[in-house]
């Protein structure tokens, strides 16, 4: 008798076979015992027929307890009435862990309960539906850079300078030192870049921030590309290139995940239609001021959940903001050409109202521009002298931006808060032991 896991039953019908399991729920009918099974793979029914099976099956088929650990034994079915397709007929059940009182009971729990057994919640249909479709962003990422050429670069967790300011980081001491928890490994992602041409980091960056907004966390992983010789227009196509993919990638390999979660393909699918529209900050700020709910908006703000929202509302796939003041973003953003006031960048903002998920600009080259913008920051010059650096010797016009995957995973799966699409998150006076 072969042991499968339950993803591979399409592959044993009509077999007897094998696996180890778990129990989600049960019910039973008279002569008919339904137990609601998952190994970590998938989630499927397994039928005990009083009839076909020993009085011991039977009995123990009754009294499992939810969240059991089971080896179960027993002959694959096709069930076109179940999600997934496939059933197991059960001969045999074996006891192999103890559960009592599991905590998370089928009835409906608060956020905060289930954010209190985070440990356990994992264990739920939607959950397992959530992370196996961030696995699948994760490994289409790695993909999709490799297929570009592009190589893998870890910038440092503990970082001696910030690329976007000081007011927002976790301090430590490195020693005799001063140090924070990474905010961005963009600085360092533009050092690989001169070396190599084409280069991204994957790693979590860390904000201290007291937010508990549904879209800010305190711990998140980006994904940071950086690209030598390129200016902003051909990093949007990379970026639009690189959000279809992942897009796609679901739809292809995640079909099971997204009808757990109810995820609408055919909305999905439009975002693989490419390339996607483009308004500057200026026509966003007139859209705003012509709306009636923002008419009191002025030019120069930066903008806020409802205001990414509305704007996004107006599209039927994610759209790129572009051309931000410069006095609301980062130093080390390019000036634009024939404007003073605003810098060569761009925001992806997503659709259904998730907001920002892509932040990206061409980056300045001028070192002694660099220089006055590092002061103007209140920055300390003397720990930039090594980015500076790379704008003395071989300077090449670059571009870049970073992907927060929390973010970015909410949107794809549809979920409600960014909270419900990761794993364990940092968030505010809910530090996971």
């Amino acid at each position: 008798m072969k042991t499968i896991s339950i993803i591979d039953a399409k592959n044993h019908i009509s077999e007897e076979v094998k696996i180890g399991v778990w129990l989600t729920n049960k019910r039973s009918s008279g002569k008919i015992a339904f137990l609601q099974l998952r190994d970590g793979t998938a989630f499927f029914q397994g039928v005990v027929v009083k009839n076909n099976v020993s009085e011991e099956v039977f009995a123990l088929a009754k009294e499992v307890k939810q969240e059991e650990s089971l080896y179960v034994t027993g002959t694959i079915h096709e069930d076109q009435r179940s999600p997934f397709g496939y059933e197991i007929e059960l001969s045999g059940i074996e006891k192999v862990g103890a559960s009592e009182n599991y905590p998370i009971s089928p009835k409906e729990h608060g956020v905060d309960f289930l954010m209190d057994h985070r440990h356990l919640w994992l264990r739920s249909k939607r959950q397992f539906a959530v992370m196996k479709i961030r696995n699948e962003v994760i490994r289409a990422t790695y993909e999709f850079f490799n297929k570009e050429g592009f190589i893998k670069i870890d910038a440092p967790i503990l970082t001696g300078s910030a690329p976007e300011g000081t007011t927002e980081l976790f301090h430590t001491k490195y020693f005799d030192k001063d140090a924070y928890l990474s905010q961005s490994g963009q600085l360092y992602e533009e050092a690989g870049a001169m070396a190599y041409g084409k280069v991204f980091s994957f790693g979590p960056t860390f904000r201290a921030e007291k937010s508990k907004t549904r879209r800010h966390l305190i711990e998140f992983w980006m994904i940071e590309p950086e690209m030598a010789f390129m200016h902003q227009e051909e990093s949007l196509e990379i970026q639009e290139r690189y959000i279809a993919f992942l897009v796609q990638s679901i739809i292809d390999n995640c079909t099971y995940e997204l009808g757990i979660l109810e995820r609408d393909v055919a909305v999905l699918k439009k975002y693989t239609e490419l390339p996607y529209p483009r308004i500057s900050y200026d026509e966003a700020i007139e859209m705003l001021q012509k709306s009636g709910e923002f008419s009191d908006i002025e030019w120069g703000v930066d903008f806020g959940s409802p205001e990414e929202t509305y704007l996004a509302e107006h599209f039927s796939k994610p759209v790129f903001v572009v051309n931000y003041p410069k006095a609301i973003k980062p130093f080390y953003m390019k000036p634009h050409p024939t404007r003073a006031d605003v810098v060569i960048c761009a925001d992806l903002l997503a659709p259904e109202g998730y907001g920002e998920i892509i932040g990206g600009s061409e980056r300045a080259t001028d070192p002694a521009f660099l220089e006055t913008q590092i002061e103007k920051a209140g920055l300390n010059k003397d720990d930039y002298q090594w980015y500076l650096d790379l704008r003395r010797y071989g300077s090449v016009p670059h571009s870049g931006f970073g992907l927060g995957l929390e973010r970015a995973i909410t949107w794809l799966t549809g979920e409600e808060h960014i909270r419900e699409a990761i794993p364990f998150p940092r968030l505010l006076n809910r530090i996971y032991p």
